[in-house]
């Protein structure tokens, strides 16, 4: 008796666990993920997929993805593009926004991105006006404030910030983070259940859009 027990137990197992790996690797437009309509230009090549992580320094869930991000980044399909975009959704959004450009320009986007994070969110670090950010690229990346200041007032970084606000809207995010596949198609941590499952969806649409 105990053997046949256990023998069904197995099977149960089994068949839960079947059904859970069946139910992750299924997804649905206007469940999981979204169409964008219409869809978003991209600078993607043939063969090619984007992937765009919309964003904004101050927000604690950004600050809390990044990890899950950046684990995905070291195995992401070869054929994958990857881009920031900082989110622009009102006016005192553009300061982090004209911050992420100035450091992309300067090419010290990778040396600023996370301290940056870690600085509002775990030091509490009260970095929003131009003066206390020169002084906190001159600590992380090397740059004299008077480049940083240079740059973050350039006509570069307004056209950059623009372009972030027009995209912003023509994702037709919700809020932040939010991952945009191909300019077609958003998740976010509300529909897709949590950060690990953002990147779940976006493997799926990854593979959808690889076909």
């Amino acid at each position: 008796m105990f053997n046949r027990f256990l023998k069904y137990s197995y099977m149960m197992s089994f068949l839960l666990l079947a059904s859970g790996t069946a139910q992750a690797d299924s997804f649905d437009e206007g469940i999981e993920y979204l169409e964008i309509k219409p869809p978003v230009s991209t600078s993607a090549e043939k063969g090619q997929v984007e992937v765009v992580e919309l964003f904004w320094y101050m927000c604690p869930h950004c600050f809390r993805f990044e990890p899950v991000m950046e684990k995905w980044l070291k195995n992401k399909p070869k054929n994958v593009v990857f881009k920031r975009v900082p989110a622009i959704f009102s006016p005192r959004w553009r300061f982090f926004a004209k911050v992420f450009y100035t450091a992309q320009l300067l090419d010290v986007e990778e040396k600023i991105h996370k301290p940056l994070f870690e600085a509002l969110h775990v030091e509490k670090a009260r970095l929003g006006n131009v003066a206390a950010m020169g002084q906190f690229f001159k600590k992380h990346a090397g740059v004299k404030e008077q480049d940083f200041i240079d740059v973050f007032n350039s006509f570069s970084v307004d056209a950059k910030v623009r372009k972030a606000e027009d995209l912003s809207k023509r994702y037709q995010a919700q809020g932040v983070p939010t991952l945009i596949v191909n300019g077609k198609w958003r998740t976010g941590g509300a529909i897709a259940g949590s950060h690990e499952g953002m990147l779940e969806v976006v493997n799926h649409l990854i593979k959808l859009e690889s076909r």
